[in-house]
């Protein structure tokens, strides 16, 4: 009975470690839009870009050095997923607007062209998805229904 228990322990043992060495595999996903009214968030008019270009890119804390990025484009209704292999728990990993295949929704602004995610084994989630805040290009020129839009958003009354 000794033996076996022995050898039972040996072999849990050996799995574990096994798993342990094992590369982790992360699936970044999100939404990129164009931002319609320029408001810098979505508003029920927001348009979402199929085709644009996303990046996950992962920086090492202290060197700030570039250890990984991997770029992928988004489908139907602006969604994305970017797979990146091995545990980035030293690194600050972030989703990253590339590029936007909409003519006149181009430009890329600061505060949404980019979104933390955390690419860690032992972080106390049980899922190797992750999700990012949505990434929005900016139009050339708000629509002419966002002044409303916009109006009714804040409460604001036709007289200003």
């Amino acid at each position: 009975m000794a033996k076996t228990e022995l050898i039972l322990s040996f072999c849990l043992l050996s799995s574990f470690a096994l798993l342990a060495s094992a590369a982790s595999t992360f699936s970044v996903e999100g939404r990129v839009y164009c931002d319609t009214c320029r408001a810098g968030f979505e508003t029920n008019i927001t348009e979402y870009i199929s085709g644009a270009k996303v990046k996950v890119e992962c920086t090492h804390f202290s060197t700030g050095k570039v250890e990984h990025s991997n770029e992928g484009v988004t489908g139907a209704n602006g969604f994305y997923h970017v797979e990146v292999v091995d545990d980035h728990e030293e690194e600050i990993c972030e989703a990253v607007l590339v590029e936007s295949p909409v003519a006149d929704c181009k430009e890329i602004p600061d505060g949404r062209h980019r979104a933390q995610v955390v690419l860690a084994a032992n972080t106390g989630i049980t899922s190797n998805v992750r999700f990012a805040n949505s990434l929005g290009f900016l139009r050339d020129e708000a629509l002419p229904y966002c002044e409303k839009l916009l109006r009714e958003y804040y409460g604001i009354g036709e007289e200003v």
